[in-house]
């Protein structure tokens, strides 16, 4: 099976990785950056890549397309006319509903376009900061279309499985937006808030331990990124985030009040709610 990887930044390097750790060989890269292509040949990640797709897309019968959300959509309608006949097309993109609607009309009809989302990553960018080892026993989530082949679905879920996925999830678009604002792009807000609250020039890193560090993990942020999946998905997030800072209040009031039976009832539901999840 020939791969092309679009994409060689921190999630398409750490797909190289991954895919080389777990025997496939036809590995083959597409990236503006010449610098990046020739790190993953050196690494012996990937067979070849190069700066124009073409070469690469018609010979690929798995695409793997990580580039930011906003240039899928000029790099489909450039290369609609170079993908080989029945190859598998996927995405990694943090949002689904805007993206599907803009390529709806785009997708050719001699690919399988099967919108993906791998749960997982790294905060810094570039191939530098790449690994395979991000994805082994993380989740992957799967959007169902009514465009898709069943057979090719399998297929690729066979594939994320060898790359060491533990879950493959099948959701609707909507719902992946919604979720996803919850559970990935709330936690980032909450990281840069932290850290942005925080008084300028007071030395804060001599004095943190690990809940602070760990709360605001996230906070190393690709901005370029992190601003596009924020307003690209802003009706979800901005829900979320009136739901947190509701419940930041409810906390506030119980500690004005010095209401020790409420605050202990809080910590207690929280307490239950976080093991839950460990199982």
């Amino acid at each position: 099976m020939n791969i092309t990887i679009v994409g060689l930044g921190v999630i398409g390097g750490s797909f190289a990785m991954a895919f080389k750790e777990a025997g496939f060989e036809d590995v083959y890269a597409v990236d503006l950056n010449k610098e990046s292509i020739e790190k993953a040949k050196n690494m012996g990640i990937i067979k070849d890549g190069s700066d124009n797709a073409k070469q690469f897309l018609e010979i690929a019968d798995l695409v793997i397309i990580c580039i930011y959300p906003r240039i899928i959509k000029d790099f489909m309608m450039e290369n609609r006319n170079n993908f080989k006949d029945g190859a598998i097309v996927t995405d990694v993109a943090g949002i689904k509903g805007t993206l599907i609607k803009q390529l709806d009309d785009i997708i050719p009809d001699n690919i399988d376009f099967i919108f993906g989302h791998p749960m997982a990553g790294r905060e810094n960018k570039g191939i530098d900061h790449a690994t395979a080892e991000c994805y082994k026993g993380a989740n992957y989530l799967l959007i169902d279309t009514e465009r898709n082949d069943d057979d090719n679905v399998l297929l690729l879920q066979a594939i994320i499985y060898k790359l060491g996925f533990k879950r493959i999830i099948r959701i609707s678009s909507g719902f992946h937006d919604q979720i996803i604002a919850f559970t990935s792009h709330l936690p980032h807000v909450m990281a840069v808030s932290l850290i942005n609250s925080d008084v300028e020039a007071r030395n804060t890193e001599i004095y943190m331990g690990g809940s602070y560090r760990d709360a605001t993990r996230v906070a190393d942020i690709n901005e370029d990124l992190w601003t596009e999946l924020f307003l690209g998905n802003k009706e979800n997030l901005l829900e979320v985030i009136d739901d947190f800072m509701a419940e930041m209040g409810r906390f506030r009031e119980d500690l004005a009040k010095g209401d020790r039976v409420s605050l202990n009832k809080r910590l207690k539901r929280a307490t239950k709610r976080r093991r839950r999840l460990n199982k």
